[in-house]
């Protein structure tokens, strides 16, 4: 049998057929959870084994970057071994890194190196080269970095030329919440003279935190507060399980809650409470969507659960701003799922999504106007909010990916089920997180 949709490279990506998505399919692992395991492993001491690994672009950065700075990691069949060097045992690169576009890993890096006794440079691709990093090199400074950055427009970019330091224990309000400077601040505590604490204005996923305390590390959480102890040595756990990542299993939890008759059910899916918030507001917009927690499941410090998901009808919902950083990277898919209500959706404090590989907020819009959709941006101070009058439909148009792979994959879900033909310039972007998108998809399009 063909399959129902197929990539063709850098060529348009042609969407023809409509089918109902139905079947079972078990998703790569969480590729914010695999970043952190392959940094915390590299600072550890001990083998550890890392299953059910995602290979992607941005993990294969990771990995690279790692290497260059003396970890041995090993790739094997859905799984890498690292080798930790512990705290101090990385050695000083003999070129700079290059971090393709992956934020996680430039940015938690950054704090692994600010306590390293070398210098190294990051460089960066092009969309990366592009987002602001002041807000994780001002409070590295604070704790002693040396740190020196490209700046434009009063923000600081790559490339970044880091000077490992004696570090000192801080207390930091994020003045926004973001996991990814979390996860810097608290790498760079284990190198502080004092405890490092950070606060959040709301609560981020938890992923750094969760595999600091598997590796033995003194951190406690009260909270939005996160307390880092230093003085302890990094101990690896052996073997650490990824689960499924919730933001690949949003492109196919939304795809089949607005195909009628549909029933596809995701496993072993990760439902850390810092990044289930697509279940949630999804719930609330009447999908059917069921976790299954099974009993014999693959253990481990993160929660997940099989997902159980058919064809519904919308409704409209306000997302408030507190729920955005549960469901950040998910809130384009959202967007399609929203055009197919009947109502006025409200995402408010959307703000961050101006800033990641493209202008996300830009991409979606124009993207899913040119299909029909009734959707504007209100401004009100520094805060943005999307408004999205569902018509229940969408219909076929060319598209564009904006080389961005959430935008990609978003649009992708919204071409299946929209009327007519639709053509996306380039979805090649979707390797940088889920190389097997397009297979996975057609698994379940039969």
């Amino acid at each position: 049998m063909k399959p129902a949709i197929k990539s063709v490279g850098f060529m348009p990506f042609v969407i023809k057929e409509h089918l109902v998505p139905r079947g079972r399919i078990t998703l790569p692992g969480d590729k914010s959870i695999a970043h952190r395991a392959l940094i915390i492993s590299a600072l550890s001491r001990g083998k550890t084994i890392i299953k059910n690994f995602p290979v992607s672009g941005d993990l294969l950065a990771t990995a690279a970057a790692l290497s260059a700075l003396g970890v041995k990691v090993s790739c094997g069949n859905k799984q890498v071994l690292v080798q930790g060097r512990s705290l101090c045992g990385l050695l000083e690169p003999k070129k700079p890194l290059f971090v393709a576009d992956s934020g996680t890993t430039i940015r938690l890096l950054l704090g692994a190196l600010a306590g390293q006794d070398f210098t190294a440079t990051l460089t960066a691709g092009k969309y990366l080269s592009a987002r602001p990093m002041a807000r994780v090199n001002i409070p590295l400074r604070m704790m002693g970095a040396c740190i020196t950055a490209k700046k434009k427009d009063g923000d600081e970019y790559p490339p970044i030329v880091i000077s490992g330091n004696k570090l000192k224990g801080i207390s930091y309000r994020l003045p926004v919440a973001s996991a990814q400077v979390k996860g810097a601040l608290l790498l760079a505590g284990l190198y502080a003279k004092g405890k490092t604490r950070v606060i959040e204005p709301v609560r981020t996923r938890d992923h750094t935190e969760r595999m600091l305390k598997a590796f033995g590390a003194g951190i406690t959480v009260s909270g939005n507060s996160i307390i880092l102890n230093p003085g302890r040595d990094l101990i690896s756990p052996g073997e650490i399980y990824i689960p499924g990542d919730i933001s690949s299993a949003a492109f196919f939890l939304v795809l089949a809650s607005i195909i009628p008759g549909s029933n596809v059910i995701i496993r072993s899916v990760g439902l850390n409470p810092g990044r289930s918030g697509i279940v949630n507001v999804l719930k609330r917009m009447g999908a059917k969507i069921k976790a299954v927690y099974p009993k014999n499941g693959p253990g481990g410090f993160e929660p997940a659960a099989d997902l159980a998901v058919t064809g519904s009808r919308l409704k409209a919902a306000v997302v408030s701003p507190n729920e955005i950083p549960t469901l950040v990277d998910e809130l384009p898919v959202l967007m399609v799922a929203a055009c197919f209500t009947r109502g006025r959706t409200v995402i408010k404090g959307a703000g961050e999504l101006r800033v990641k590989e493209t202008d996300r907020i830009n991409s979606m819009s124009w993207n899913l106007k040119r299909m029909g959709a009734d959707i504007r941006v209100l401004k009100s101070g520094a805060r943005e909010s999307i408004v999205i009058n569902g018509i229940g439909r969408l219909r076929g148009a060319k598209l564009k990916s904006f080389g961005d792979h959430r935008t990609a994959m978003s649009m992708v879900v919204a071409a299946l089920a929209a009327e007519g033909r639709s053509e996306i310039d380039d979805v090649s972007c979707i390797n940088k997180s889920f190389p097997g998108f397009i297979a996975t998809l057609n698994t379940l399009l039969k």
